[in-house]
């Protein structure tokens, strides 16, 4: 659950990008994220905030997706989650290593985060947008499904570590289960695990499989919506709804918030940089 303090209103969102550009012109930041604000208001809503570009399409007494809306941060936080994903001389980020089994896994005390999702969903592609600020780190992206096919740790400065589960579905890593399933139900230092849903095709039965799974380890879980560049806004909010009527009423762990994001246009990108860096405790 996002912290009180980062739920905050966008009706101040000119006056806060005025802010951040003043702040900006004293201290370093990305040169992606200060050409960023200065966008138009709607185009930096779109890409900072996707969900409300959906649910300016809604009647707010129809909408889930409006009833549900708990993480709303301030540009103010989005900024200090950037600079958690920046690598710099101080703050590495780094690949650490793979594992196919538990006992194979970095022993790290540091929070971690997990990314899960069916083979050809986007997975890989997100990291490496997530990652675009680290340069020297390898996010591996194959035109074939089911590349990967181990646990791929990877380190995020002092902050927290991101883990790259293989993709289920089709190319299934023979040992998937045993690989997997320890890992989510015994690493202790797991805060959460983001589960990928392609937005196009929605939630699938190998989908249900990994869904069951967090629900019968209790684990507290994230849906990503990907590729949300690949149809209309009309079939999208169609799907959105759908699965966020899936969520509200087949879920307990499951976070009551999609996140929709896409890696083309980097839309939904930096919002999910700042939830991760939230629930890792990055931003304190």
């Amino acid at each position: 659950m996002a912290a009180p303090g980062l739920r905050h209103g966008l009706g101040r969102l000119p006056e806060m990008a005025a802010a951040l550009r003043r702040w900006n012109r004293v201290y370093s930041t990305s040169q992606a994220f200060s050409e960023m604000l200065r966008l138009p208001q709607k185009q930096l809503t779109r890409i900072l905030y996707p969900l409300r570009e959906l649910e300016a399409h809604l009647v707010a007494d129809m909408s889930p997706l409006l009833q549900w809306r708990l993480f709303d941060p301030s540009l103010e936080d989005i900024k200090k989650a950037e600079s958690v994903f920046t690598a710099t001389p101080r703050n590495r980020i780094e690949y650490l290593s793979s594992a196919v089994r538990l006992d194979h896994a970095p022993g790290q005390q540091q929070p971690e985060v997990c990314f899960i999702g069916r083979s050809n969903v986007g997975k890989s592609s997100l990291i490496k947008a997530l990652f675009s600020l680290a340069p020297d780190v390898e996010v591996r992206v194959s035109k074939k499904p089911g590349h990967t096919k181990k646990m791929n740790f990877f380190k995020v400065g002092k902050y927290f570590t991101l883990v790259d589960m293989p993709g289920y579905g089709y190319r299934t890593p023979e040992d998937f289960v045993d690989m997997v399933e320890p890992y989510l139900k015994e690493r202790k230092n797991l805060k959460r695990t983001f589960l990928l849903v392609d937005s196009v095709v929605g939630i699938t039965k190998t989908d249900n499989i990994a869904i069951e799974m967090c629900e019968e380890f209790a684990l507290p879980y994230v849906m990503i919506l990907t590729k949300t560049d690949k149809s209309s806004k009309g079939y999208l909010l169609k799907q959105a709804l759908q699965i966020q009527k899936f969520v509200n009423t087949k879920t307990q762990g499951c976070f009551p918030q999609l996140f929709p994001v896409s890696v083309v246009t980097y839309s939904g990108i930096h919002l999910l940089k700042c939830f991760i860096a939230d629930i890792t405790g990055s931003l304190k």
